[in-house]
């Protein structure tokens, strides 16, 4: 038997070393069990998210926006840049960089904060008991006083359209483009699809979308969804929605893709074919047969809202249990985790976690949208403002988009808030921050923002909920 610890986390993604680290803060004597093998051969921390998610993509986001500014925008503003190129390999480099410099760093925290870090497949035998198997197949069985499982998720694949070397990827493979694809097809058009569909647009691709649903981001409140729409089309991205995938072929260096619509069968032809259908939860292996952590019909881990499972002293959090698979959630479900641990009172408000798109402009939200809330039986009234109005986005050469505050109409309490806009993703704190003080949107009305700022727009779309919008022509109440 190996040593024995207060703590064993399976997986060192963004909930499971943040676990392991704030647990080991805590005084307890803490492991972190991974397998991820990085491209230098050796064991990676960071998980999905900073390997080949969340940070790599966004690295491409970045560099292909600039590209796109360069060669289109910068004449706007007086900037003559004469003719822009992409180094395409050179781009790739940098993510790399990026991601080696990021799973380097958790590595770092490990020591700092008395991790151990410990290589290999982690499997819970008991409730008490972990069994990591190394590379080279070796098994270490470890015990615990606690464990929390945090195996993450992988990418779904349909059988319509199996992957093939790199002619046929998912979202893993997308990130390892070594050159501008001329045709390029992205099944599904959710949040996965929608960046990376932006990314290769922006290099030069002509982009196809197909997505089953009928709805254009559903989750999304119908007018921020719908202009968002509007501004991807208008990029050059052609999204086909009720368009379902029904088979595909390769053929050569091509992809030949069948699907249906409401017009019936149709195919087109791709140089790379990118699936982004979703995710599943990684859980096959992760609990031994026999041991009583039960999973629901999808492959979730079934949790309380304290992230417990149904064996005592056995955690798990983040993609592999229900709610959104978002890093975030997943890293504040660690932190909570290890305070409960720690025998501190923790709980999180799974109403106020954030959600962003991160194209150009970004689209986020947090919190209910107006269709839902009416679904709910909740008056609701609103307030909206435009970014055009606003004097930092003509500045910034970033017109387009707007803020949108959902409150309720008999308590004014803010419900939801929608942002499609540059910097969305930064300004949904204040919708976050709403939602955890329970504001109402006179709160955010009566606050002070500073001037010239994109959250300004936050401030408007607050005072137009009661008509008080200072910047706009205000819609008369009925």
């Amino acid at each position: 038997m190996a040593d024995k610890f207060d703590v064993i986390v399976i997986g060192a993604g963004p909930g499971g070393y943040v676990a392991a680290i704030r647990a080991a803060q805590l005084g307890l004597k803490t492991a972190c069990v991974e397998k991820w093998i990085g491209k230098e051969g050796k064991v990676a921390h960071g998980g999905t998210c900073l390997n080949v998610g969340c940070i790599p993509s966004k690295a491409l986001l970045e560099a292909s926006h600039k590209f796109v500014e360069a060669k289109h925008d910068f004449d706007d503003i007086g900037i003559q840049a004469g003719d822009v190129s992409m180094d395409v390999k050179k781009m790739m480099a940098r993510k790399d960089k990026i991601v080696k410099n990021l799973t380097g760093g958790i590595s770092g925290l490990f020591k700092a904060n008395g991790v151990t870090a410990i290589d290999g497949t982690g499997k819970v035998l008991s409730k008490s008991q972990v069994e990591v198997t190394d590379q080279d197949g070796k098994a270490t069985t470890y015990e615990a006083d606690n464990i929390v499982v945090a195996a993450g998720s992988v990418p779904v694949e349909i059988p319509p359209t199996p992957l093939k070397d790199d002619l046929i990827v998912d979202s893993t493979g997308a990130l390892e483009f070594q050159e501008t694809p001329k045709r390029l097809g992205v099944i599904g058009a959710g949040v996965i699809g929608l960046e990376l569909g932006s990314v290769w647009n922006r290099l030069g691709s002509e982009v196809t979308m197909l997505e089953a649903m009928d709805d254009f981001l559903p989750m999304v409140d119908t007018a921020i969804a719908k202009e968002t729409q509007k501004l991807l089309k208008k990029q050059g991205l052609d999204i086909k929605l009720g368009a379902r995938v029904t088979g595909s072929e390769v053929k050569g260096s091509e992809v030949v893709v069948k699907y249906s619509d409401s017009k019936g069968d149709q195919e087109m032809t791709f140089d790379k074919l990118i699936v982004c259908v979703g995710r599943r939860p990684y859980t096959q292996g992760v609990i031994a047969d026999g041991v009583e952590v039960n999973l629901d019909e999808r492959g979730f881990i079934q949790v309380d809202d304290q992230c417990r499972t149904s064996l005592p002293g056995v955690y798990a959090i983040g993609d592999c249990v229900r709610g959104q698979m978002l890093a975030h959630k997943a890293s504040e479900e660690g932190i909570m985790v290890a305070d409960i641990i720690a025998g501190h009172k923790a709980e999180m408000n799974y109403d106020a976690i954030p959600c962003v798109i991160y194209t150009f402009p970004e689209v986020a939200w947090v919190g209910m949208n107006e269709q839902d809330a009416k679904a709910a039986g909740i008056k609701v009234k609103t307030g909206a403002f435009p970014f055009a109005a606003s004097g930092r986005a003509m500045a910034n050469n970033a017109t387009e988009g707007q803020a949108k505050v959902i409150a309720d109409a008999e308590t004014d309490r803010v419900l939801g808030m929608h942002i499609v806009g540059q910097h969305a993703g930064e300004m949904i704190a204040q919708g976050v921050i709403a939602l955890e003080f329970g504001s109402s949107a006179e709160d955010l009305a009566l606050t002070c923002y500073a001037h010239p700022t994109m959250s300004e727009a936050v401030h408007e779309a607050a005072l137009a909920v009661e008509g008080h919008a200072i910047h706009m022509a205000n819609r008369k109440k009925k």
